[in-house]
């Protein structure tokens, strides 16, 4: 990112020092004194997100509607062939990541897509980066716009959620930075113009700005490690899901946004 480290370096400079590059903001929280990204973002981006026809992750839903009925693998079979339509999906997307008995390990839903490809489509699976996958974890997201992200309560996944808010507070990388001291302790506040967001996980996949083009949250996660300075997670590994679980827990009862759009 452009100007990454000058501006992380006065991130780490305020946290000691107070430097007046912050300045507190006032924004609609939930009772919770929660807010999503979304009330931090200028009008312009704010309406971006509001109208379907100008968001630009609408195309990524699109392209996973004509996915989710499309025949892959040696079983000949569609998404929809198992599921029916991708309206069937509302509310499938609130839970995730879940538990995987199979496996027994937390998955994601875009990992949850791939299993379901493995297991019952016979077809490979699909690369994390890779818009085919982004494109169908979109539109099941989608459904679910507007509804209340709701943690799966299976007791199993207790240790790996807890895993989650471990890392969330620890520093890392040549920064000596965690995600705590960034979207707890110095949220709301301005970086550069720029204001810091809580990041709560509401709209991914999601389009965002700089990437010209839809991400996964594991995909923001690595970007936030690499501007610490740190070597990110490898995709799908255990602590990044764990992280992932934690955000979500920490972001119960928020609305869907799926997909929003982010700078």
């Amino acid at each position: 990112m452009r100007y990454g480290w000058q501006v992380l370096w006065l991130l780490t400079l305020s946290a000691v020092t107070g430097h007046p590059l912050f300045a507190q903001l006032s924004t609609t929280e939930d009772n919770l004194g929660r807010r999503s990204g979304f009330a931090d973002m200028g009008p312009t981006t704010q309406a971006m997100q509001r109208d379907d026809r100008q968001n630009p992750g609408m195309l990524w839903v699109a392209e996973g509607e004509a996915l989710w009925v499309g025949i892959v693998g040696k079983a000949n079979k569609s998404c929809a062939s198992c599921h029916g339509p991708v309206s069937d999906q509302r509310g499938a997307a609130v839970r995730y990541p879940g538990f995987d008995a199979t496996s027994q390990k937390p998955v994601t839903l875009g990992e949850r897509i791939n299993l379901c490809r493995q297991r019952h489509q016979l077809a490979t699976s699909l690369p994390p980066l890779d818009q085919r996958l982004i494109a169908l974890e979109a539109v099941v997201a989608h459904q679910s716009r507007g509804m209340s992200i709701r943690p799966e309560p299976d007791p199993r996944l207790k240790p790996h959620r807890e895993r989650g808010e471990a890392l969330f507070s620890q520093r890392f990388g040549q920064l000596n930075l965690s995600c705590a001291q960034c979207h707890d302790q110095q949220a709301a506040q301005l970086l550069g113009g720029t204001v810091i967001p809580q990041a709560h996980p509401t709209g991914y996949p999601l389009y965002r700005l700089e990437w010209q083009g839809m991400g996964t949250l594991q995909r923001r996660l690595r970007n936030c490690m690499s501007g610490v300075r740190a070597e990110p997670f490898a995709y799908r590994s255990p602590d990044l899901v764990a992280l992932e679980l934690y955000l979500v827990q920490r972001a119960a009862g928020m609305p869907i946004e799926t997909p929003a759009v982010r700078p």
